[in-house]
């Protein structure tokens, strides 16, 4: 049985392998390269992470996007969700 420390250590590295480690700080830019996140390496490696599975890209970018509504509250919602999700390529 493994502890709560270890669990989270490896839901970091998963994580950090699914983006490429370009993940979001806490205001949704990028820790690697400063841009505002999902960056285009990030968004590369999530299309290919979750690649075919576009249901499971949206629900993961829509947990973002719930996250990032909370911790930018002065940014308008539609920037936000601009930011996040409308970099989508739509459904064939």
């Amino acid at each position: 049985m493994i502890g709560p420390q270890e669990r989270w250590h490896r839901h970091v590295r998963r994580k950090q392998a699914r983006t490429g480690g370009h993940l979001p700080l806490a205001s949704y830019q990028c820790r690697v390269c400063g841009d505002p996140w999902p960056c285009r390496p990030a968004r590369l490696a999530l299309l290919i992470s979750f690649r075919g599975d576009r249901i499971g890209l949206m629900v993961y970018l829509g947990a973002h996007l719930a996250r990032a509504l909370q911790q930018l509250p002065d940014t308008h919602p539609a920037l936000v969700a601009g930011q996040i999700l409308y970099w989508l390529p739509r459904r064939r």
